[in-house]
């Protein structure tokens, strides 16, 4: 670094550039006077006002923290939210009696039709003998667990839960698709006792919904809450409080309480396991659609600041690597909690009997997971930064020096958060076009 410019420890380094100018964004004082990569700001646009607000936003509730925590403090509480999070599992039971459609509902709360090579085996006899093991395709961390019919051969009611090692779940799940049995019952008692939570699923709703049309005065609000209640008032005199009774269709994942099933699953788990099940469940809506994007923005928020630590704390031969790959991931996540991956693409064509190609020409702004690379985020930072730089508030460094390497250059969490922040909101528009397209 040349003589009269003092470096402040901030992330990167600085090289003379052309015409005199020096390079890579980091902030350095010379004379009291803050030197940036380009002083030409005439030739950068403005970034729109939400995005600058949503920056600014962001930039208080750091400064929140540190006003209680140092930098380095905030940033290994950020590291151990997300190591958490990366850790974390979710294991799903589906039992009930044979042939109720057990394989069918792991099949569709996984987005896949019953006839891929992933896919649970489904038929009207007993195809499961022993609890069979289904990761989700996308998000391996959730494993759907298809349990034995109970009350088949080998299996006796009172001993079935430990047989198929019930400790193991974090919730269960009970199928039925017709009168409620003793099984149902036995079922209910069962993991009442070892207290764990339950999920009463009513499959198969279509069907009566088809049957019941054809009677005079058919209202299918009606039909459905009395199927609802029959269920419940069942669950209910077996000593079971406030039962949950979900009424689905495994054709139609936006139809009925299959929505109200993955929000209601979503709702009663900690804060740990609930981003994990709603970025894995099927983008149905576009109420659902709100949901995701609410807990990757929480995501997002994370990895801005863990990208900025990453290339501070490394020499700039590593820092571009180990931040880069931290985008990289980033994006690739964000594209397949919202279906735009490939894999998730034809598991959904699959679903609907549609071609993949043509829900594949619906994303528009964001590339194929496939695709995204180093030179990809290397291009929306510079982009981001450029467009964005100017629009920060001189403010945050001067009420608190510690947040001056974080709101500029090109690496800074402002320019990072940016460019996360519009990648979601692109990824979002191209969820709601794929939607649209899946619906014609």
């Amino acid at each position: 670094m040349p003589d009269g410019i003092a470096d402040i420890g901030l992330p990167t380094i600085w090289r003379p550039g052309e015409e005199g100018r020096w390079t890579r964004g980091v902030v350095v004082r010379k004379k009291s006077v803050c030197l940036h990569k380009s002083t030409d700001l005439s030739r950068r646009p403005v970034m729109a006002a939400s995005s600058d607000e949503s920056v600014e936003k962001e930039l208080a509730e750091l400064k929140s923290r540190l006003e209680q925590k140092s930098l380095k403090n905030v940033f290994d509480g950020i590291n151990q939210e997300l190591s958490l999070l990366k850790n974390t599992t979710l294991n799903i039971a589906v039992t009930g009696n044979m042939g109720v459609g057990k394989s069918s509902f792991v099949n569709a709360f996984r987005n896949i039709s019953d006839y891929t090579q992933s896919s649970a085996e489904t038929g009207v006899k007993q195809t499961t003998m022993e609890p069979h093991k289904y990761r989700n395709d996308i998000f391996p961390e959730i494993t759907l667990w298809d349990l034995p019919g109970i009350g088949t051969h080998g299996f006796k009611p009172n001993d079935y839960l430990k047989i198929v090692h019930f400790s193991m779940y974090d919730f269960f799940i009970i199928v039925s698709s017709g009168c409620f049995t003793v099984n149902d019952a036995i079922l209910a008692l069962e993991i009442k006792k070892m207290n764990k939570r339950f999920y009463f699923v009513r499959t198969k709703v279509d069907q009566d919904m088809d049957n019941e049309k054809k009677k005079p005065n058919f209202n299918e609000t009606q039909t459905l809450e009395q199927i609802r209640n029959y269920y419940r008032s069942k669950l209910m005199k077996e000593g079971i409080d406030n039962p949950k009774v979900f009424l689905i269709s495994r054709w139609h994942l936006d139809m009925y309480d299959f929505p109200k099933l993955h929000e209601t699953l979503a709702n009663d788990l900690n804060y740990l396991k609930r981003p994990l099940l709603i970025k894995a469940f099927p983008a149905v809506s576009r109420e659902y659609l709100q949901k995701k994007k609410a807990e990757m923005e929480k995501l997002i928020w994370r990895k801005a600041h863990m990208s900025c630590k990453l290339r501070s704390r490394f020499w700039r031969a590593f820092s571009d690597h180990y931040g880069n790959d931290l985008l990289i991931s980033t994006l690739k996540e964000i594209c397949r909690a919202f279906g735009l991956d490939e894999d998730s693409l034809r598991n959904l064509a699959g679903r609907i009997c549609k071609p993949a190609g043509m829900l594949k020409s619906a994303v528009r702004k964001t590339a194929m997971v496939s695709q995204i690379d180093t030179k990809i985020v290397e291009s929306l930072l510079t982009k981001c930064w450029r467009v964005g730089f100017r629009t920060v508030p001189e403010r945050f460094c001067r009420s608190s020096p510690v947040l001056c390497p974080l709101v500029r250059g090109r690496s800074c969490f402002a320019t990072t958060y940016f460019m996360l922040k519009g990648f979601l909101e692109d990824a979002m528009e191209d969820a709601k076009n794929v939607l649209a397209k899946a619906a014609e």
